[in-house]
């Protein structure tokens, strides 16, 4: 077995968990064939969906105060589908006609092929990290250093990719295009659940910014995508399921590997 799983089994049979209610932090499946039913109902667990946070996108005019003039790039970074869908939204307020010669480079190859919601399709305009990591996406982007690249950032500042770009001299501009307001999370926060799953980093934000005086004691953590975990661990909380991995490219396959670890 990979190393993920070893991990996540330890952690399972070490403490003798018993899940049977998980907290999901985004919005509920709009249909029931959401993979998430088929677990709950496999592994007979309750599932709440409440999302901490909401994306809200900036208008064209407060994207043009930035003075980005997005044809002067070859090359954007998307590190989200948030991402992708508000870039192509901004594109298409400001009448922008991105070039058939842009490059992509997405943090997944879930992200990379949502990217067909939006453009043709080819694999030599389009690249990702191996292992869904931003390490693997910071050796992709440095095979391809005399792109100049656009890189969307939060509203919160920089991130690990831009600290890459400027160690490496890699000519961008950082934009934001959107940003994240948290939702309130006190009725979900009142009940008892056995792990809690998040999606984002400023989820995790959103959670101490609701309780600052948080302690995780019993209840199990998941995490999706390099960000999110890095802040769960830098929050000081224990993290027990992460995704995506090699054998677990999504959040459902990595809960699955762990609840089938602790039966």
């Amino acid at each position: 077995m990979a190393k993920a799983v070893r991990s996540q089994k330890k952690s399972a049979e070490k403490k003798e968990v018993k899940i049977s209610r998980i907290l999901i932090t985004q919005p509920r499946p709009e249909t029931d064939k959401s993979p998430y039913f088929d677990l709950a109902k496999k592994y007979e667990l309750t599932l709440d969906f409440h999302p901490f946070i909401r994306v809200e996108g900036l208008s064209g005019k407060e994207f043009r105060k930035q003075r980005v003039d997005i044809m002067e790039y070859s090359a954007i970074i998307f590190t989200s589908r948030y991402a992708v869908d508000h870039f192509f939204r901004i594109c298409e307020e400001l009448k922008v006609k991105v070039s058939q010669d842009m490059k992509y480079f997405c943090i997944t190859e879930a992200v990379a092929l949502y990217l067909q919601k939006f453009i043709l399709y080819r694999k030599r305009k389009v690249f990702f990290s191996a292992d869904g990591s931003t390490g693997g996406l910071q050796d992709v982007i440095s095979k391809h250093k005399n792109e100049k690249y656009i890189l969307p950032v939060s509203d919160n500042g920089k991130n690990d990719i831009a600290q890459h770009l400027e160690k490496h001299n890699i000519k961008y501009a950082d934009v934001t295009l959107y940003k994240m307001v948290s939702n309130d999370i006190s009725p979900v926060m009142n009940d008892k659940y056995d792990m809690i799953v998040f999606f984002s980093p400023f989820s995790v934000q959103t959670l101490f910014e609701h309780d600052p005086m948080f302690k995780q004691n019993g209840t199990m953590i998941g995490a999706f995508g390099p960000t999110t975990s890095k802040a769960v661990e830098d929050s000081g909380m224990r993290l027990d399921v992460k995704a995506p991995a090699p054998n677990a490219p999504s959040m459902v396959s990595a809960l699955e590997l762990f609840l089938a670890a602790a039966k």
